[in-house]
């Protein structure tokens, strides 16, 4: 019998979406690098395999017919990790890969990392199997993150705004594809929030949900590139860090998608639905 592979099941994402296959009584496959972190569900086996190791990956997807592609860890390598995924996948006889990408993913697009999900796209669609595309924009949950000890968020966002979006949504959207894949076979979905907001608007919510005080600073390029090269991080890393800041000041994080509502038959979760007032 043919099961689902969840990839990433120990991280946020995956988990979330392990969860949620399981409420449905579906078997499914947990792959991640640590299989003993995996949480006990109902109707799943967790095993280990870790992106750079072909063999184990393999391994993990024989005889899965839908495998959701979490993208590996951040770095210099990750495409090189993505091709070795797919190989594996059309080896072991995959019939349909959700990959999880990025919002405006494009070869030219400002956000460095965004340029990597479109070179794993075209791979997948080379590769003929069947596929959906799930481009999720930033997590809205993790916002607060991106505020210093000070509660100042620090970027050259300008007054972009960003149509952020709940992991929840996400996860429940990408549980829809896995479980009727058939219906979403060439499909990309854009994954965001109910609205964009600028960072001026995440802070005001932030500080209504906490009760500490929030604010952003929009910092030049130039000071962009000083204060995260000062954390010792590598340039690629750097690069990434500004460049979300970039892409939302030139427009290309504002766009709300319908791909929420469409797979999940509900609006998309507002920031303050996630983040709602403190009371008192």
């Amino acid at each position: 019998m043919s099961f689902i592979v969840t990839t990433g099941a120990t991280g946020r994402l995956g988990s979330r979406v392990a969860a949620r296959l399981a409420d449905a009584g579906v078997e499914q496959r947990l792959v991640s690098r640590r299989a003993d972190r995996a949480a006990p569900l109902e109707g799943a086996t967790a095993v280990s395999a870790d992106y750079g190791d072909p063999a184990a990956v393999r391994r993990a997807l024989d005889g899965a017919s839908t495998v959701l592609f979490v993208s590996a860890k951040e770095g210099p390598e990750r495409f090189g990790r993505h091709r070795a995924f797919v190989d594996a996948a059309r080896a072991a006889g995959v019939t349909h890969l959700v990959y999880v990408s990025f919002y405006g993913a494009a070869p030219d697009a400002t956000f460095t990392l965004a340029r990597d999900h479109w070179t794993t796209e075209q791979y997948i669609r080379d590769s003929g199997i069947p596929f959906t595309f799930l481009r999720d924009n930033l997590y809205a949950d993790f916002l607060p993150y991106l505020a210093g000890d000070d509660g100042v968020i620090r970027g050259p966002a300008g007054q972009g705004r960003v149509s952020v979006v709940a992991q929840d949504d996400i996860a429940e959207a990408a549980a829809a594809v896995l479980l009727r894949p058939e219906e979403h076979e060439g499909v990309t979905y854009n994954l965001t929030g109910p609205r964009a907001v600028t960072l001026d608007e995440v802070a005001a919510v932030l500080t209504r949900a906490t009760g500490r005080v929030f604010s952003y600073h929009g910092e030049t390029v130039e000071e962009a590139y000083a204060s995260r090269s000062a954390l010792g991080a590598p340039a690629w890393q750097v690069e990434a860090w500004v460049s979300t800041y970039l892409a939302i000041a030139a427009g290309e994080l504002e766009e709300v998608g319908d791909g929420v509502p469409a797979l999940t038959g509900r609006p998309a979760t507002g920031l303050e639905e996630l983040f709602p007032r403190r009371a008192g």
